[in-house]
């Protein structure tokens, strides 16, 4: 098959037939084409299988943030930073959960004992086994969240809405998944169900955009109701203190929290984790003084009998109840949106140890005190307090609720990113905070947005009651979503036992969804407001990603073929002028239109021209050394090349390598090792026929020997060798000096001066679309790509030398 319909049409085959693919022989620097002397390679073997034949495969393993390859200290210190980003949420649930479930007091005294036994078995079943033990296994190299879930998905089974898979992203190191190998039918067989069903598909992304949505909108919830529980503190002490000055005082806190932001994750975390080490000391030791002097007692709670006597006793009260309870799981979701910061072994040493034992020791005696004191329970945490500890203990607890905001703000950055590299939100500024720690990131724009959504929140609610009602509802959707996915990878990829599969359905989906149905109840005492919120995000993802998949489409449907690139490169009206121009795109399968609609305009071509394709694979990250895969396109007297530069949704583009000078380099290695693989493909050939002839007259030398007259035919044989080895040795330096001439000419015109051109898209609806068609494109498109950044941005391409070219799509 001859390579330029490989070029158009490789994509397009069966993807079976990858199964079948033999490998791709990758050769040395050209210095060491010798050693592949005497070694017989087949067509079979050189075939190229798709649009790219050059593949790095020289780096192995994983490259998230996986304990695996971390030592012992860096996982330690991380376990330490994981404390004030992870768990300030969680960890100060015991400023409001008491009062947030007995909202109209204690009526029986063994009410108490069977809200603790909730909470204790809330606390062990949901945070515990199911985040720290189960969902962080199901991180994807390193980073989690609901993209981490729905990008694994999508690398096992076809269930992307944009076709731009090859089969060289198979070969990426973090790509390859690691199956059991048994329990083979019923995953298969969900896998084709899957990708057989446009509406499957769909409806897993909306299931993704919808968690992606809640934990932002948590995001913006969490900051309000911890602040405001903490410095409702104040008024305890003071009588002076009215609710208007609370507010204002919370949203000085919550602005002084945002604009620290910018010093990133890294930073953040070791100020913020000493200060929540000390809060758990102080919760867990005021537990244990509480435990003691009250009423030991309590610890019959551990008896989940306390909890069936409490829903006999209060029946539709006890149910209403569990969206108070719910709260003291709160932050459980930022476990896994924070993975990608820290560890997995890390966060889970910080929860066993510290958070896990001071958690429970705090309930605990805080029921012990309510057991004597149960009409203190609309301020049980400050009221359970010792006098002497009360300012102290203030003054830790407002910090550690400005830490609890933390978790979720970090998440949040966390899910927009991974989101924004998967095309699934507008573009938006990505800067890693960390040269030390990968995957700690800040985004202006969006700290921005929350810290406005934040205050308007507190200065519209003014209390932690409807705050309650409303992050109850962000948090267990989010928990409900994650073990919908978390199920469809144990059957698909973990290949997990039916009866387990069944058992975690059974058990942690049964109470999530007793959770999730008690919190709709308060729906209108502000439970709407994360769904309003989770609307809004989600109308702009899906306005986003539905536009972003029809240009897509459109690109592919009119790419231009290698055949009329020739007739332009060779065409007499174009002039070849020195320098190197970068053509950008996102399409992978081939030259996109915004060329033809270039070299239309402007009859000038550059002396050497490369197509860069940007492609997001649901991957984590990809190695440096694999990032870019080169083709050239024929004939090799063009100087045209395609290059495909993959990113994971962690990846920064173009901030922190040289990205031209890389491109560059890679771009002579491929050059070399094409060069050297066509001249060994030609050795191959004449090889065998030499063989062959070499063997006829063998047999020809025999023949002669037989009959006495051999030997001054073999004379003559010795002296055509000779020559031929001659011969060899002249080509053989014409050879180099024909790929240095090449290597030459990239370097020329690299040094005349590179120009990146950028297709700068106008998107509008085609003539007779629909109405609901023109405002998805028309407005709602359109307004997100004029007040969002533009595409030079993000990539970092100097001004001087770039060039946007125009281009309507009519799609």
């Amino acid at each position: 098959m001859p390579e330029d319909a490989i070029l158009e049409n490789g994509t397009d085959q069966d993807p079976k037939s990858h199964d079948r693919q033999e490998e791709v022989v990758v050769l040395p620097h050209h210095h060491d084409h010798q050693q592949l002397k005497g070694k017989k390679l087949s067509w079979q073997k050189l075939r190229r299988f798709d649009s790219l034949d050059i593949e790095s495969r020289s780096f192995n393993g994983h490259h998230g943030h996986s304990s695996q390859g971390a030592s012992w200290s860096v996982i330690l210190h991380l376990a330490f930073q994981s404390l004030g980003i992870v768990y300030g949420d969680i960890g100060t649930s015991p400023l409001y959960v008491y009062a947030s479930t007995f909202t109209n007091g204690i009526k029986d005294i063994d009410d108490i004992l069977g809200v603790l036994s909730l909470i204790i078995y809330t606390i062990t079943l949901i945070p515990l086994i199911k985040y720290v033990f189960i969902v962080l296994r199901a991180n994807d190299n390193g980073d989690g969240g609901t993209f981490a879930l729905y990008s694994l998905l999508c690398r096992y089974a076809k269930v992307g809405l944009t076709p731009t898979q090859q089969a060289e992203d198979r070969d990426v190191s973090n790509f390859q998944l690691e199956l059991p190998s048994q329990r083979l039918r019923r995953a298969s067989k969900l896998k084709s169900k899957l990708e057989n069903s446009r509406f499957a598909k769909f409806f897993l992304l909306f299931t993704t955009m919808l968690g992606t949505s809640m934990v932002i909108g948590d995001g913006v919830l969490t900051p309000c109701i911890s602040v405001l529980s903490a410095v409702g503190g104040m008024k305890q002490a003071t009588s002076a203190l009215t609710n208007d000055m609370v507010v204002w005082i919370s949203v000085g806190i919550l602005v002084c929290l945002f604009m620290v932001q910018r010093f990133g994750t890294d930073k953040v975390g070791y100020s913020f984790a000493p200060i929540i080490c000390v809060w758990f000391t102080f919760i867990g030791g005021i537990g244990v003084y509480n435990f003691f002097k009250y009423d030991p007692t309590v610890l019959k709670a551990l008896n989940p009998r306390y909890i069936v006597d409490y829903f006999r006793r209060n029946k539709g009260d006890a149910w209403i109840s569990l969206g108070g309870i719910v709260l003291a799981i709160t932050g459980t979701e930022a476990l896994f949106a924070d993975v990608g910061h820290f560890t997995v072994r890390s966060i889970q040493i910080s929860m066993c140890s510290v958070t896990y034992p001071a958690l429970l020791i705090a309930y605990t005696g805080q029921a012990s005190f309510l057991r004597e004191h149960k009409t203190l329970v609309s301020n049980t945490f400050y009221e359970s307090i010792p006098k002497p500890l009360y300012w102290p203990m203030f003054g830790v607890a407002v910090m550690a609720a400005i830490i609890a905001s933390q978790a979720m703000i970090s998440g949040t950055f966390s899910i927009i990113q991974q989101s924004l590299s998967l095309g699934c939100f507008p573009r938006v500024k990505i800067v890693h905070t960390s040269t030390k720690y990968e995957g700690q990131v800040y985004i202006p724009e969006v700290n921005y947005l929350l810290m406005l959504a934040c205050v308007g929140v507190t200065l519209g609610f003014r209390s932690t009651t409807k705050i309650g009602n409303a992050y109850g509802i962000a948090v267990v959707f989010v928990m409900t979503l994650t073990s919908s996915f978390l199920v469809l990878i144990m059957i698909m990829i973990w290949k997990t036992p039916i009866l387990l599969i069944i058992s975690y359905v059974l058990i942690i989906g049964s109470v999530e969804l007793m959770y999730l149905s008690s919190v709709l109840y308060k729906f209108d005492q502000g439970g709407y407001l994360p769904l309003a919120f989770a609307t809004l995000l989600m109308l702009i993802m899906f306005v986003w990603n539905d536009v972003h998949r029809r240009k897509y489409y459109y690109e592919l449907e009119h790419k231009i073929s290698p055949e009329k690139l020739k007739q332009l490169a060779v065409d007499k009206n174009f002039c070849r002028m020195p320098g190197l121009a970068m053509f950008y795109s996102e399409l992978v399968q081939g030259i996109p239109p915004i060329f033809n609609h270039y070299a239309a305009n402007v009859p000038a071509l550059h002396s050497v021209l490369v197509f860069v394709s940007i492609k997001s694979l649901p991957i984590s990250k990809v190695p440096l050394e694999e990032r870019l895969l080169f083709r050239r396109v024929e004939p090799r007297e063009l100087n045209v090349f395609r290059c495909v530069a993959r990113y994971g949704y962690t990846d920064v583009r173009n901030e922190n390598e040289p990205f031209e000078g890389l491109l560059i380099e890679k771009l002579k290695e491929f050059i070399r090792d094409d060069f050297w693989l066509s001249q060994r493909t030609m050795h191959i050939t004449d090889g065998e026929k030499l063989e062959e002839e070499v063997s006829a007259e063998l047999e020809g030398d025999d023949h002669e020997l037989d009959n006495g007259n051999g030997h001054n035919e073999n004379e003559n044989e010795n002296e055509n060798v000779k020559q031929v080895l001659d011969d060899d040795e002249d080509q053989r330096k014409q050879q180099d000096d024909v790929l240095e001439t090449e290597i030459e000419a990239i370097d020329k015109a690299w040094h005349r001066g590179v120009v990146h051109l950028i297709g700068e898209n106008e998107v509008t609806a085609a003539k007779g679309a629909g109405i609901a068609k023109r405002i998805l494109i028309d407005y709602a498109y359109n307004f997100l790509k004029r007040n969002l950044r533009q595409s030079d941005k993000v990539f970092d391409i100097p001004h001087k030398r770039m060039l946007k070219v125009g281009m309507t799509y009519e799609l």
